[in-house]
């Protein structure tokens, strides 16, 4: 950024600050401006226009310092720019690009780009055919995710979805992908314990932090989404597939309420502005698969809505809904029966994550979405206390078992075709063990296996892959058992 004088001397425009109401600056004497533009007062604070009103100029400003009345003010023809490029990887910025983590040394770009654009249209989309693995098993195969696609996650406070965005991260940086993680108004401790959590993982150099924490200004807030969508678009246009996620949306459009309650825009349902709806909708539409030159590039984004008391048809909740591709619910109910994750399935969508799944795969979710939810309704049978016959005796317990399988601790990232074959060993029958901490160790040594040994990992992934249904997989497992889990028997 140039100095005070030296965007006065290029535009020859003088302002002058006639109110301030707290982040809003009403400014008299710049004919010129425009909606967007970005203005600075002689102080060296950062606004930009907001509003042309009839002889005003409403700024929102990005400090925390107070404007004064009578402050001047100057164009600089520019509309919010943020750096961006390779050398942000691994760095924790601030909405504007600058540094906020502990590392001493600065960042230089050489390029930045409008934090708003245009997004692209039809013609450079394509449709969605890879699957994106978020190392969460019951996801991978119940909810599945198509790279390219926007999945909402929504559920109340502490139900263990900022844990599963950490999982996904890792797992995007482990598939190939730049990662972008944009915390919108949190504490600093959590940005501090998603960062050393990245950290401990080995994927911090694959993933970008974009942060604004509650005491910043409204403005920088507002913001912060469409700085990481901006950097996202960057990665994209170089042929890098991207992850973003959004945490979250509500803050983002409790600030923009406040923001536009200040202003005296007129309030609407909830109080929230008549265009919350578009402010999170050109945010969504620039997420999406791409042709980029001659190979498809993706932008798979996770935007998070926080529901109260298990209410999810809130305002801002269907409104996010209503632009995403699905979502992924988790239950406060599950949560407090023990589940992780506390996702239900039967309440979570994926409008066009199907597609993208291997045909073994999808027979593993017509299967799975068929057994757990009779499964649910033999549960809530037996609690009448019912007696059990054998048939439904066995229902109950590969239920349970199944439930067992899907858990996971915080710890662990599984790939997606491990999970599938781990699956097979339980619904063949050659899984007998019921405790849960046994079961977990023992996917433990097979997801270890998985990731040292090539061989046995090319076997299984091509296994998995040429299998045209689940029953076939389930032949092919009872043939080879020893190949498949040679651990079995350890």
């Amino acid at each position: 950024m140039k100095t005070f004088n030296d965007y006065l001397n290029e535009s020859g425009e003088i302002g002058y600050v006639k109110k301030v109401v707290n982040v809003i600056a009403y400014v008299d004497g710049l004919p010129s401006a425009h909606p967007g533009e970005v203005v600075v007062f002689e102080g060296g604070q950062l606004g930009h226009v907001t509003s042309l009103k009839q002889d005003l100029v409403e700024v929102l400003t990005f400090t925390k310092k107070s404007i004064r009345t009578g402050e001047k003010v100057t164009r600089t023809g520019r509309l919010i720019t943020v750096p961006v490029g390779t050398e942000l990887l691994g760095r924790i910025i601030d909405p504007f690009g600058f540094p906020i983590d502990e590392v001493s040394r600065s960042i230089k770009t050489t390029e930045i780009r409008p934090i708003e654009v245009q997004p692209k249209g039809i013609m450079s989309r394509r449709i969605l055919k890879r699957q994106f693995d978020t190392g969460v098993g019951l996801v991978d195969l119940m909810v599945p995710i198509g790279q390219g696609q926007r999945e909402l996650v929504i559920g109340d406070r502490k139900t263990g979805k900022t844990n599963f965005l950490l999982k996904t991260i890792v797992s995007g940086v482990k598939q190939n992908n730049i990662c972008i993680y944009a915390a919108i108004g949190k504490k600093k401790i959590d940005i501090k314990k998603a960062e050393d959590y990245l950290k401990s993982k080995g994927v911090m150099d694959k993933v970008i932090i974009v942060a604004s924490t509650s005491q910043d200004p409204s403005g920088g807030i507002f913001m912060t989404p469409y700085t990481a969508m901006t950097i996202a678009e960057y990665f994209r246009d170089r042929g890098q597939n991207t992850v973003i996620i959004l945490d979250d949306l509500l803050t983002h459009a409790k600030f923009y309420r406040e923001i536009s309650l200040l202003a005296n825009k007129f309030p609407g349902r909830n109080s929230y502005p008549g265009d919350i709806f578009y402010a999170h909708a050109r945010l969504m539409e620039r997420a999406g698969n791409f042709l980029i030159g001659n190979s498809e590039v993706a932008i798979t984004c996770f935007p998070v809505v926080e529901s109260s008391q298990g209410d999810f048809s809130g305002y801002i909740q269907t409104n996010v809904m209503s632009m995403t591709d699905g979502h992924i619910y988790f239950d406060n109910d599950l949560f407090s029966e023990g589940r992780r994750p506390a996702i239900n399935p039967f309440l979570s969508v994926t409008r066009v994550g199907r597609q993208t799944q291997l045909t073994s795969k999808k027979s593993i979710n017509r299967e799975l979405l068929s057994f757990m939810t009779l499964f649910e309704k033999m549960r809530n049978y037996s609690h009448f206390g019912a007696e059990l016959t054998d048939s439904i005796k066995v229902t109950l317990d590969t239920g349970n078992r199944l439930l067992t399988i899907f858990e996971q601790d915080p710890e662990n990232v599984i790939p997606g075709n491990v999970q599938a074959l781990f699956l097979t060993l339980a619904w063949s029958g050659n899984l007998k063990e019921t405790d849960s901490v046994k079961i977990m160790d023992y996917r433990n040594r097979l997801l270890n296996l998985y990731s040292m040994d090539e061989t046995y990992r090319k076997y299984v992934d091509t296994s998995i892959g040429t299998a045209q249904s689940f029953n076939e997989l389930l032949q092919m497992v009872q043939q080879n058992i020893d190949k498949f889990f040679p651990t079995l028997k350890q």
